[in-house]
């Protein structure tokens, strides 16, 4: 039987002991996180030009340039960390792609999403309701709830995106937005309650 993977703080360990090997180890294991987040977020019309592994590639060689900064200051877990260094890549690949006279970018509005993946959250929070009911009202409710997350504060829509299309845990949501974890946690239980509500008002 294979040995278990080393997890990050182990990687971690390895890499201030001067183990290259290690270094390669660290940036590699969360690469498909970092994916997922990337190809959740980038416009879909940015698809014909960019890849989401490009990007990721692009985050993982520039944390790989400033690792050893952050392995002597540690300003925050280290998944967190390439999360922030990946919504900087992106937000830089919008800009770039408006600026070509193509506005790719999405409009000023409180959801940030790209529509696929709005609509993505939105079957997700539906499916999550305890009383789901016949294809057709599901239908409705994921209509009725993609229209909510347009309600919510900024933050709220973002910690709905980080948990159900990413799967980040708590502290890694609180971490990457640079607020407590009970505040993370009150402002998931207060969208998915507006939430509740909207799936509810016809029911």
């Amino acid at each position: 039987m294979p040995a278990p993977a080393p997890d990050t703080e182990e990687l971690l360990r390895r890499c201030v002991a001067g183990e290259g090997r290690a270094r390669q180890q660290l940036l590699s294991c969360h690469h498909d996180r970092l994916r997922q987040m990337v190809a959740v977020r980038l416009d879909r019309r940015l698809l014909a030009r960019l890849d989401p592994s490009d990007i990721v590639q692009e985050v993982l060689l520039e944390a790989h340039q400033k690792l050893d900064g952050y392995l002597r200051e540690r300003p925050l877990p280290f998944y967190p960390w390439l999360h922030r260094l990946a919504s900087e890549r992106l937000a830089l690949a919008h800009r770039k792609h408006r600026t070509r006279g193509r506005d790719v970018g999405r409009e000023s509005r409180a959801f940030a999403l790209p529509d696929d993946s709005a609509w993505l959250l939105a079957g997700q929070l539906v499916a999550k309701d305890p009383t789901p009911g016949h294809a057709a009202m599901r239908e409705e409710s994921r209509r009725q709830v993609r229209e909510g997350l347009e309600q919510l504060e900024p933050v709220e829509c973002e910690i709905l995106a980080m948990r159900y299309l990413e799967g980040l845990s708590f502290p890694e949501i609180a971490a990457i937005l640079g607020i407590r974890e009970g505040a993370a946690k009150m402002r998931h239980l207060r969208a998915m309650t507006r939430m509740r509500s909207i799936m509810n008002a016809d029911h």
